[in-house]
């Protein structure tokens, strides 16, 4: 058992670091409403602190989940930062999705600390963290990896190391770029099939035991099929992922035509009103 921080009580964070107090670790969190925070430790145990500095010290693995590049900026570096907590040969695991170009920074700046970085966006929406089922994809070093898997398996059904820093951000764009398409294509199939008077759920029951079965199509498909779209990841989370995405595109040349095109689509449903809908809300445009 380690003596870890969870910097971040978000939807994610909150469930995240529940399940590392339940395997025994010693948890000490940081939110930057602090309410949450005592309420946690209210409910959990725990420790909480007053700056993410104050979380870091003396702790052997610092996690953090936070909004955006720029968030979790603010929860490393300057004089209230992580960073400047944490002890050398300790390990700072991000499970922030954010940039590849974030993960180098924050790789680098741990380096001339002493301490190890590990980029690990999680795929499993608020569900998987509830649950602990999450997927982990990380990129830093070997042996820091090796060490804080262990923790991370608190939370996770899957963890791997995908390779150097920013790995594990580069897999989670791929991981959203075969989202993307995949909900656009279920809510256009759905939508043909009501255009067909087709009985979909009874289309649903057949074709998800074919080739097309998919886990979107399992779990959102008679929920699309409803028009209830309060189940897990927002569209404006799935935006500033594919912002990412297609940032990181047009770096390295990757052609995403249907990337875009479905980034503008969610795009449309903000505007009707679907910031904080679901994901599989895509159908939605298509039926206004």
């Amino acid at each position: 058992m380690a003596k870890v921080a969870f910097l971040g009580l978000g939807v994610m964070g909150c469930p995240m670091a529940r399940h590392l107090k339940a395997k025994g670790h010693e948890v000490t969190v940081y939110n930057r409403t602090a309410s949450k925070a005592e309420q946690w430790t209210s409910e959990h145990g725990g420790r909480s602190a007053t700056t993410p500095r104050e979380a870091a010290q003396g702790q052997e693995i610092v996690f953090a989940c936070v909004g955006n590049d720029d968030d979790l900026r603010q929860v490393t570096l300057g004089s209230d930062g992580a960073f400047q907590g944490m002890s050398a040969g300790a390990i700072f695991v991000d499970h922030t999705t954010a940039s590849a170009e974030v993960a180098r920074e924050l790789d680098a700046a741990a380096r001339e600390k002493g301490f190890s970085f590990i980029d690990a966006p999680v795929s499993g929406g608020q569900a998987g963290a509830e649950n602990g089922v999450l997927t982990v994809m990380c990129g830093g070093d070997q042996e820091a990896y090796a060490r804080a898997e262990p923790a991370i398996m608190s939370f996770a059904r899957a963890s791997r190391l995908m390779g150097p820093a920013g790995s594990g951000q580069l897999t989670k764009m791929i991981n959203q770029i075969c989202i993307a398409g995949l909900v656009q294509g279920l809510a256009e199939g759905i939508h043909f099939g009501k255009k067909a008077g087709l009985d979909i759920e009874a289309v649903l029951e057949v074709i998800s035991k074919g080739a097309a079965g998919s886990w979107q199509m399992e779990n959102r498909g008679k929920t699309m099929n409803q028009g209830k779209f309060d189940f897990g990841f927002a569209v404006d989370w799935m935006r500033k992922d594919l912002s990412i995405v297609l940032g990181e595109a047009r770096k390295n040349g990757a052609s995403l035509p249907v990337t875009a095109i479905v980034d503008q689509f969610y795009a449309e449903v903000q505007a009707m009103g679907g910031k904080r809908w679901d994901t599989s809300s895509l159908i939605a445009r298509l039926e206004k």
